[in-house]
């Protein structure tokens, strides 16, 4: 860390969400740059063990380094003064998770995209993104019942990690099941039913395919959830399961604006009905689609602005003055 600081020479460091490590926030304060923490959050289990009279000090002192703390919400910021932070360095902007800025992309994955949009029109489509290990099983269950009703319906699956979609695909063919695995550019022929994507980077482009979104990484009690704002901000109908972690707050703020925004269900049972309700209503997906957008618009307005006139006031002007 020192031969980093030593060579680089940064005149300011901003940190993301708990990313607090002593070797970095104290070398940049004997060096004099200025430290700004942007999303600033501590786990319930971190915080009890901060709190303790044998890392308290440690805690204390790193923090009192910080000339700006962004907390994830009030109880973050109650957190952080219990921890010692200065009060005079906190300061509000709202949730950064919320920001789903647009970027380029290859004129051949546009291409890809566009040929999807064709190939899903007229068929019953969801998604589950983020999936973790044992999760499949879950989704996979719901997609028998699923076809059952609806024999045209296409379950999409994007596994957090993308070894993890090829050992599904893998699995499913020796099942005889068709399955087409996007990183061999299968297409979608008339049987298939499985859209595995085991690709990275194109999360949230695929979102704006699939009417409805299943976040994974909640389905587990070993979980603890992933954003949905990038499926809200996309227009879809967002579901996600019990085990969210510090995502509860983005669900519960996006719930108390609208409760259609987000439909959080309590296992394999729940999303099983509430897949079925909204494959049967055409007005009820819409409602749940347009609930999810808007507040979506409604959460992240204006955050980008906010940050960045915290960070040019209270850490840029003072690191190049």
């Amino acid at each position: 860390m020192d031969s980093f600081l030593g060579h680089w020479k940064p005149n300011a460091i901003v940190i993301m969400e708990s990313e607090l490590w002593p070797n970095l926030i104290m070398g940049a304060s004997e060096r004099g740059i200025t430290l700004a923490l942007l999303n600033a959050r501590v786990s319930t289990k971190s915080f009890k063990r901060w709190s303790g009279p044998l890392l308290l000090p440690l805690v204390s002192l790193m923090l009192s380094k910080f000339s700006l703390i962004v907390p994830l919400s009030n109880m973050q910021a109650i957190h952080f003064q219990l921890l010692h932070a200065p009060p005079f360095v906190i300061n509000f902007s709202g949730d950064l998770k919320y920001v789903v800025e647009e970027f380029d992309i290859s004129e051949g994955e546009i291409r890809s995209i566009e040929d999807l949009k064709v190939h899903l029109a007229h068929r019953k489509v969801w998604m589950a993104s983020s999936i973790h290990k044992g999760e499949e099983e879950v989704i996979l269950g719901i997609h028998k019942v699923l076809m059952q009703q609806y024999p045209d319906v296409l379950t999409i699956i994007v596994p957090r990690h993308p070894q993890h979609g090829k050992e599904i695909a893998q699995q499913l063919w020796k099942e005889g099941h068709s399955v087409a695995l996007r990183s061999q550019h299968d297409k979608l022929v008339g049987d298939t039913n499985l859209y595995v994507v085991d690709t990275l980077g194109e999360l949230k482009h695929l979102y704006r395919l699939t009417p409805v979104a299943v976040i994974g990484g909640s389905f587990l009690p070993t979980l603890s959830g992933h954003n949905i704002s990038e499926a809200a901000a996309a227009g879809c109908a967002v579901l996600t399961g019990p085990y969210v972690g510090h995502f509860s707050r983005m669900v519960l703020e996006m719930q108390r604006l609208n409760p259609l925004s987000v439909l959080q269900v309590s296992g394999k049972i729940e999303l099983e009905d509430a897949l079925k309700k909204l494959f049967s209503d055409a007005k009820i997906l819409e409602a749940h689609r347009t609930a999810a957008k808007q507040v979506y618009h409604s959460l992240s307005t204006g955050i980008v602005g906010k940050v960045w006139s915290l960070l040019d006031f209270q850490i840029l002007q003072r690191a190049l003055s």
